[in-house]
């Protein structure tokens, strides 16, 4: 997450989950040593409203930038506010960014909504990894305690297109220090007999997912040797898992497949549900 300085992304409307968004958006780029860049998308408007728009971004983003100020008076803050629909505009910036932060719903969400679809489209179409900054809620200017929820949770499948869900996670927990990587991987007799293992006995497949994830983790393990690392093989599906452990982690990985976009393919179901239930910050990484 640090290889190239591209900025951390924070999307604000000037919604609660917005500033959530961006004081977790802007934690992180204190964390990884990374610019921040605080984008509001205008909504196209009528050419009679668009003046009054432009200056209400205006505002919105000098106190966005404020805002940050307080939190992380070092921190290198730029701010742009594109005329566009919010996920596309986002989608588009994605393409130069390191992550890009939302929040879980914006000020048009329905209360019964725990994701808006502004941030699911993002977090189902961006180039680079989305947060969705499920927080809880803090008060402005009150930071997250450093040692509050010190693991990084991250759902993987036991094979090779789990790779840039584990290097997001090494790296997210690697600058978390004291953070525990719990590896989360669920797992079938169907799964078992796909994989040519166990078909009969779910003590040889649970102890074969078990060998695979270690397999899996070896290098990485080397790269880190000062992140632990707890695996977690789980049979069924693992979204209650990761949606339990949400609660409590400082963040947690899922992956998304590229290619499915537009057909509405980008998030696998595990994904989606635990994205949309999350009680705490999830990131959704390309792979």
């Amino acid at each position: 997450m640090t290889a190239d300085r591209l900025p951390v992304i924070a999307a604000v409307d000037g919604s609660e989950h917005g500033w959530e968004a961006l004081d977790w958006a802007a934690a992180e780029a204190v964390r990884t040593g990374l610019p921040l860049l605080i984008v509001h998308v205008r909504m196209p408007a009528r050419p009679a409203e668009e003046e009054r728009a432009l200056r209400e971004a205006e505002e919105l983003l000098a106190q966005a930038v404020l805002r940050t100020s307080r939190l992380a008076p070092e921190l290198p803050t730029s701010t742009l506010t594109p005329l566009d629909f919010p996920s596309a505009a986002l989608t588009s910036l994605s393409r130069d960014a390191s992550m890009v932060v939302v929040g879980s719903r914006g000020l048009g969400g329905f209360r019964s909504l725990m994701i808006g679809s502004n941030s699911l489209a993002t977090a189902s179409m961006a180039r680079c990894p989305v947060v969705v900054a499920h927080t809880g809620g803090r008060d402005e200017g009150e930071a997250e305690p450093p040692d509050a929820f010190p693991d990084v949770v991250a759902g993987v499948a036991a094979d090779e297109s789990s790779g840039a869900v584990l290097d997001f996670a090494f790296e997210a927990a690697a600058s978390r220090p004291g953070a525990r990587l719990r590896l989360v991987h669920g797992w079938t007799m169907f799964s078992s007999m796909l994989s040519g293992g166990p078909v009969f006995d779910s003590e040889a497949a649970a102890a074969s997912a078990s060998r695979a994830l270690a397999e899996l983790t070896a290098g990485r393990q080397e790269e880190y040797p000062q992140v632990e690392v707890v695996r977690e093989p789980v049979r069924g599906s693992a979204t209650r898992t990761l949606v339990t452990a949400s609660a409590t982690a400082a963040l947690t990985v899922v992956g998304r497949r590229r290619g499915g976009e537009a057909l509405g393919l980008g998030l696998s179901p595990v994904a989606q549900t635990t994205v949309t239930h999350a009680l705490g910050p999830v990131a959704v990484v390309p792979t």
